[in-house]
């Protein structure tokens, strides 16, 4: 029978081991906060790192955590803590308490002064900051019942049990952890109840019962936060959008609680960035900003240096460009680029008619590549000359190509979101003035008139991950579309570019008309900079003005629910779930709807058959080229 669960001695030692992982072999500034804050509550911090660790990432991390283990990427975080463990091995008797965490929460969100002070009086052989409640049926296996159990990203246990010999037995006998699953079903999910009928007692700071749903640190983290944890998973931000839709959870809201609480929002936002597809942050986090057209946050105080770069293809469109140019608040330098001097002429026409608000410039640029190449390689003298704080990347949009309405609406759609009027624009330019970390604002994905919903990608997926890999970025790519600038129009800051900006492009490598097919340079670079701008820790935000928004929503619902109608499940997870599980659907010809079942009813079995079939198949292949080549002899 255990002995009575103790509370942490008064003067006590604690030890705290913490595991982290960064794709990257860097450490993010959040790591580092929470470091130094929790070595104040420690008389030793060990960090497991799995993976690699750049020199520069051990120095920083020696600086707030008193030994930095490496170990290889295996079993994630728990694999990770059992090596700390045992490098600490016979020395672990030394401390009162060991507290057995990770680098997947932001914290602490004012300080852990409270929640130590709380549970050090609270009697108990083990505690976790918050416990996933008990659920029926089991979400991960669809049957049985999911036990209440403490989440393992924090797991604090006093010497009563890390000494015990049931304490040795767990970690000995814990299996390998090769899947995500193998952790939360052989440990995670395990650890509470196996202590607990083993006679030692465990707590949860913030209890689920205290909440109105099981998992609280993922669909109520808002609700935490006000309650005072220190602590915000990360999850929240890169979990499915769609099964958040279905909880109904507002991540926004919890940001924003976070924000008022004091936390340092730089390091939500450097972190999420670098690590999360950008349109999945950019959902779940909710950043599309409605703008007015009333100025309610410029600081004049604050001027921003602002370059427009304006590429003007069609000079008759100068002054209808030059007037949005002119909604900026405050002065501004201006450099025109077009193609020929002919053009130069006509626009330096207009220009010489109007009152310029700072320096003013025309350059004659080669065409190949448009608006893309007069901005990297003819403007990147200006970009990379550290002079200004935001660049304005516009250009003379007809897209004549397309049908009258259709061309006129994606004109409106850019220029109207982007500079719609004066207090418009202050509003815009104020996002930066306020956010540090804020690297590109545009206007959301255009979609009526053109087939951008869930195809946006179109045939520049692979392209686009091939420049990622040249350029060094290694941010995840969105699945279904990209979180892009369609329209090739935004206002960002200049260092968020640096990856594109600095390389060596050269106008020979967008190939003219060849370049804006899909797969082409062009529309590469159209769909690349919040994936460069992220890579830097620089986050992107859409924006877009209440008359577009009213347009643009209802357009979306109605054909939401057009698609919503002849599909089944009882909401839209689970109706993604089954077109995903679907696949392609074809043409509606009966072997797809024979594939669409196999897929659905017999998964793997269409695999299996082409194996089978495969040597018919190339001998089928061999027979008709043996024929083809027969008709083509004399």
């Amino acid at each position: 029978m255990t002995a009575a669960a103790p509370m942490f001695p008064s003067g006590g030692q604690r030890l705290v081991i913490y595991a982290m992982y960064d794709e990257r072999g860097e450490v993010a500034e959040y790591v580092l906060h929470a470091l130094a804050a929790l070595r104040a509550h420690s008389a030793k911090v060990l960090v497991v790192a799995n993976g690699t660790v750049t020199g520069e990432a051990r120095a920083a991390l020696s600086r707030v955590a008193d030994e930095v283990l490496v170990r290889p990427n295996e079993g994630f975080d728990i694999a990770a803590q059992r090596a700390g463990l045992d490098h600490i091995g016979a020395a672990l008797a030394d401390y009162d308490e060991v507290v057995l965490t990770n680098d997947t929460w932001f914290g602490p969100v004012d300080s852990f002064d409270d929640l130590f002070e709380r549970m050090d009086a609270t009697p108990v052989h083990f505690w976790g900051i918050t416990e996933h409640g008990e659920e029926t049926p089991n979400p991960l296996t669809g049957t049985g019942v999911l036990p209440a159990h403490l989440q393992s990203y924090w797991i604090a246990a006093r010497r009563d049990l890390h000494q015990s010999a049931e304490w040795s037995t767990y970690w000995r006998e814990l299996g390998p952890l090769r899947l995500y699953n193998d952790a939360v079903l052989t440990h995670e999910i395990p650890f509470t109840g196996h202590f607990t009928r083993l006679g030692f007692t465990g707590v949860a700071a913030y209890p689920a019962s205290a909440y109105p749903t099981p998992n609280a640190s993922l669909f109520h983290a808002d609700l935490l936060l006000r309650d005072g944890s220190p602590v915000l998973k990360r999850r929240p931000f890169f979990h499915g959008p769609w099964i958040l839709d279905r909880h109904a959870t507002i991540d926004r809201w919890t940001l924003d609680e976070l924000e008022r609480r004091g936390y340092p929002m730089g390091l939500v936002w450097s972190d999420l960035s670098r690590r999360v597809e950008p349109r999945v942050l950019n959902t779940n986090a909710a950043m599309l900003e409605v703008l007015p057209d009333v100025d309610v946050a410029y600081d004049a105080s604050r001027p921003l240096r602002t370059l427009v770069t304006a590429h003007i293809y069609y000079p008759d469109m100068t002054d209808e460009i030059l007037d949005r140019a002119d909604t900026l608040p405050g002065d501004y330098d201006l450099v025109v680029t077009t193609p020929d001097a002919g053009r130069a002429a006509a626009i330096r026409g207009s220009l010489d008619a109007r009152t310029a608000r700072g320096s003013v410039e025309i350059r004659v640029v080669e065409n190949d590549g448009r608006d893309q190449s007069a901005f990297l390689i003819g403007c990147r003298d200006l970009l990379t000359s550290g002079l200004y704080d935001i660049v304005v990347k516009v250009h003379s949009k007809k897209t004549v190509q397309d049908r009258f309405a259709i061309r006129r609406h994606f004109k409106h759609q850019q220029y109207t979101n982007l500079l719609g009027s004066p207090g418009y624009a202050a509003n815009l330019v104020a996002l930066f003035q306020r956010e540090a970390g804020l690297g590109i604002v545009y206007p959301p994905m255009i979609h009526i008139g053109y087939p951008t919903l869930g195809k946006a990608w179109w045939a520049n997926k692979q392209p686009v991950r091939r420049m990622n890999a040249r350029l060094g970025i290694s941010v995840p790519l969105d699945d279904v579309s990209p979180l892009a600038p369609f329209g090739s129009m935004y206002v960002a800051r200049p260092e968020a570019l640096r990856l594109l900006i600095q390389h060596p492009w050269k106008y020979s490598d967008f190939g003219g008309a060849e370049s804006y097919r899909d797969g082409g340079l062009a529309h590469t670079l159209e769909r690349v900079p919040s994936y460069a701008a992220a890579e830097l820790g620089y986050h992107t935000r859409t924006v877009a003005s209440g008359e577009y928004i009213a347009v643009s929503h209802s357009s979306l619902e109605n054909l939401l629910g057009e698609f919503r109608l002849t599909l089944p499940g009882a909401d839209d997870a689970e109706r993604i779930e089954f077109v995903r599980a679907s696949g392609h659907l074809g043409t509606g010809r009966l072997r797809d709807f024979a594939r669409v079942y196999l897929r659905l009813n017999r998964p793997g079995t269409g695999a299996r058959v082409r194996r089978v079939l495969r040597p018919i198949i190339k001998l089928r292949r061999w027979i008709l080229e043996r024929r083809r080549e027969a008709a083509g002899r004399p």
